[in-house]
């Protein structure tokens, strides 16, 4: 059935449509009966699937990634999609309109999207208004926190500061995003010297509170293993919680798709089914590096339980999708659940 809908939907610009289906799903979703529908299809509530990690409790191990929820407008009608935790984002201090349409295509050939949207939000504050009305439904909600595209490298720990301060009574956990290739100069901010001053001044803001929160950092597909090792070592320096591995890659390689479409589309992150190996790759090699001490949440290119599996297998502890929602729709989450219930027995 999703099929059939993806081949209408894809019939249409991808950033309209995708704003044009969330909404329909609200509307559809305030009727109860929708609701019941829903929860029958796509939740799978079983106890084998909870996974404590960071100090949170997760109801199942599968989450979607930031991007797809940036203003946090869809937590209650995503949630019925059978999601264990939601990460919304990436925010930024004041809105902004990101970068120029068009900005997001899909490589249909190759299960994967390229965007190029730039942090575009609603800013904070929007994002916090949202978060005070959304129900939740037992869903963790990470909070992707970013800086805004006219504040200099120099400054940014400023715009990270606030998102933080602002959004720490709304969301469970944080992640710091200083991968997106579609932010000038943000991937600077990886370089070890200035990473390692944005996170032990946001672990000093932290750990200023009564309960601090989980902090995350997202790092690219792209980075060599020295600059993976340096992460390792941020790890244990800063004592942050954790690493979602990996954003989108700027890489073209491997790709199916005609060379002439994809250069026409030009710059822009590579998501879906192309990143899948790569981010698998950078969880095995933190995972061995670090002898397994770093928990991670794996995303990139998970289209099926047997990606799932693979991802958990190389060492990460939860996971997240994004493209893969997109291409497969909701049926899939309930589908590695319950893989996952059936790979936690049989370890």
């Amino acid at each position: 059935m999703y099929y059939l809908l993806r081949r209408i939907l894809f019939v249409f610009d991808p950033e309209k449509v995708h704003y044009f289906t969330m909404d329909s799903l609200s509307l559809l979703l305030r009727l109860p009966p929708l609701r019941w529908l829903f929860n029958s299809l796509f939740l799978c509530n079983d106890t084998g699937l909870e996974t404590d990690v960071f100090g949170l409790k997760f109801k199942n191990p599968v989450g979607l990634a930031a991007g797809f929820d940036k203003n946090a407008r869809y937590i209650n009608e995503l949630s019925y999609c059978g999601f264990g935790f939601i990460e919304i984002g990436t925010l930024t201090p004041k809105a902004q309109a990101g970068n120029p349409k068009v900005r997001l295509f899909r490589l249909k050939e190759d299960h994967g999207i390229i965007n190029r949207m730039g942090f575009n939000n609603e800013g904070v504050e929007m994002a916090i208004h949202h978060l005070k009305k959304a129900r939740k439904n037992g869903v963790i909600v990470g909070g992707n926190i970013g800086k805004n595209k006219v504040t200099p490298n120099e400054k940014a720990v400023d715009d990270y500061l606030i998102c933080f301060e602002r959004l720490f009574d709304f969301v469970d956990y944080f992640v710091v995003n200083v991968s997106s290739p579609n932010t000038p100069n943000l991937r600077a901010l990886q370089e070890k010297e200035p990473l390692e001053h944005l996170l032990n001044v946001l672990v000093s803001k932290n750990n200023t509170y009564d309960n601090p929160k989980p902090i995350l950092l997202k790092i690219a597909p792209d980075l060599s293993n020295t600059q993976l090792d340096d992460i390792v070592d941020l790890f244990s320096s800063t004592h942050i919680d954790g690493l979602i591995a990996t954003n989108t890659t700027i890489s073209r390689e491997n790709l199916v798709t005609d060379v002439k479409v994809v250069k026409g589309i030009g710059a822009g992150g590579l998501s879906g089914r192309p990143v899948k190996n790569r981010s698998t790759e950078v969880i095995r090699y933190i995972t061995n590096k670090s002898h397994g001490k770093i928990p991670i949440i794996g995303v990139g290119g998970i289209h099926s339980e047997e990606d799932a599996i693979e991802k958990l297998k190389a060492g990460a502890t939860l996971i997240q999708m994004y493209t893969g929602f997109i291409y497969e729709g909701p049926a899939v989450i309930k589908r590695i659940n319950k893989a996952i219930i059936e790979y936690r027995r049989n370890k």
